[in-house]
């Protein structure tokens, strides 16, 4: 995902915004709509990575507040060569993670309570390797854009409904109808739009940073099943955000399949099994490699904090 698929993403959703205001408000409206695009566009560039993270109630968190989590994650990018991106935390029993940013020097990654808990180390420094590869690859600026529109679209929509359609033609009711169904389908269109070969690079992006497709396969698994049993609230509230996390965090049934930004995580766990195959039929050399996995000793425990120097430096 890069820097001319976002432009061509901003003007699409610019497009969108001042259709919707014609028909609301007619000529006048198409420029109203057109002020508050131009607005948005710059705000989601600048803004839209806090923007996501207040959705969630994400916390920032320190090597001091969370040893173990931050120490990974910067032995991680150390390994990568990557910037280290901040760490937050968000309060939630549903295992989940997404990564948020305008680009790798100015990037996020979230992991949910649940997911600290509930999954083992290695699956975690699965999730988060793939996270990283979202940031590494320069999703995240799309993922948070596409984030922000689509929750502004479905508000646009809304404001049909006290609005009234446009005076300015027939069938004004008709239209205002319209616009409050169609809008929001139209918003989960374009993140379908955003494509779903960008978890799988991820993927493959991820199991390359921590060393061990399955990890993640592992952990991807668990995920899936939780995310099926235990409800998300913030996501619930900010349905424009699921195609950020790893697995779709939504709990809702038949919708949230149509529209799925995801793919099925069973063929995600098969490709990364084919990977795991793949690698272990690699000799190795004596030098250390970017297949090299993570073991326990590697990681920060709890009250140890990270090291100043990684195993990978």
């Amino acid at each position: 995902m890069g820097y001319v698929k976002t432009a061509m993403l901003m003007a699409a959703m610019t497009a969108l915004f001042m259709g919707i205001g014609y028909l609301i408000g007619g000529s006048g409206g198409a420029v109203i709509a057109l002020i508050f695009a131009g607005g948005m566009n710059a705000f989601s560039y600048w803004n839209s990575d806090k923007a996501v993270l207040r959705m969630h109630n994400a916390r920032l968190v320190t090597e001091r507040d969370a040893p173990d989590y931050v120490g990974m994650i910067r032995e991680m990018t150390a390994r990568a060569g990557m910037p280290m991106p901040a760490c937050y935390v968000i309060e939630t029993d549903q295992p989940n993670a997404f990564a948020t940013g305008r680009n790798p020097e100015n990037a996020a990654v979230a992991a949910t309570t649940g997911l600290l808990r509930r999954l083992s180390r290695e699956e975690v420094a699965g999730v988060m390797a793939h996270e990283l590869a979202h940031i590494r690859n320069r999703d995240t600026l799309i993922m948070t854009i596409t984030a922000t529109f689509a929750g502004a679209i479905s508000m646009l929509a809304n404001f049909a409904m006290f609005f009234g359609g446009n005076r300015e033609r027939q069938g004004g009711i008709l239209g205002t109808l319209a616009i409050m169904f169609l809008a929001p389908v139209a918003a989960a269109l374009v993140q379908m739009a955003i494509s779903r070969s960008r978890e799988y690079e991820a993927d493959r992006g991820g199991a390359e940073i921590c060393g061990q497709p399955l990890w993640l396969a592992s952990a991807l698994g668990k995920i899936d099943a939780f995310a099926k049993g235990i409800e998300m609230p913030a996501a619930e509230r900010n349905p424009a955000s699921a195609h950020m996390f790893i697995i779709n965090p939504l709990h809702g049934q038949g919708a949230d399949k149509l529209f799925s930004t995801h793919p099925n995580t069973a063929n995600r766990i098969a490709a990364l099994q084919e990977m795991a195959g793949g690698m272990r039929d690699v000799p190795r050399s004596g030098a250390r490699t970017t297949s090299e996995p993570l073991t326990h000793s590697r990681i920060p425990r709890a009250g140890r904090g990270a090291p100043k120097r990684g195993p990978w430096s």
